[in-house]
């Protein structure tokens, strides 16, 4: 059997890396961060909001980063957003999962703004 390899596709037009995020929150320049999970798991990003619902707009003239676990939800989400013609919503690639994993505290320092 033939071994399977995957692939990660990441679209800057969508998404995030977590490294740029990083830097953003670093150097104090964050971007609206809204976690879009149904029900706030242990890990989150340092001041996020919560998801407001559907109806959610975004703010004109921001830049906003939506997270959930794994990217899949904040995705779909931000793919809905886009159509609607909010361009500057892009979701967090890979979620919170990769972003704590990609950003080891003994590499970056202590602060990688999780809570």
């Amino acid at each position: 059997m033939p071994a399977t390899t995957t692939t990660l596709r990441f679209d800057p037009w969508t998404e995030v890396s977590p490294f740029v995020l990083f830097r953003a929150l670093k150097e104090g320049r964050p971007p609206l961060l809204v976690d879009v999970r149904p029900e706030p798991g242990p890990l989150t990003l340092a001041g996020a909001l919560r998801w407001p619902g559907p109806e959610w707009v975004p703010p004109a003239g921001e830049d906003v980063v939506l997270f959930d676990d794994d990217g899949a939800l904040a995705l779909a989400t931000v793919r809905r957003l886009q159509d609607a013609g909010f361009r500057r919503v892009r979701a967090l690639f890979w979620g919170l999962e990769f972003y704590e994993f990609a950003l080891d505290p003994a590499v970056v320092g202590a602060e990688t703004f999780l809570g």
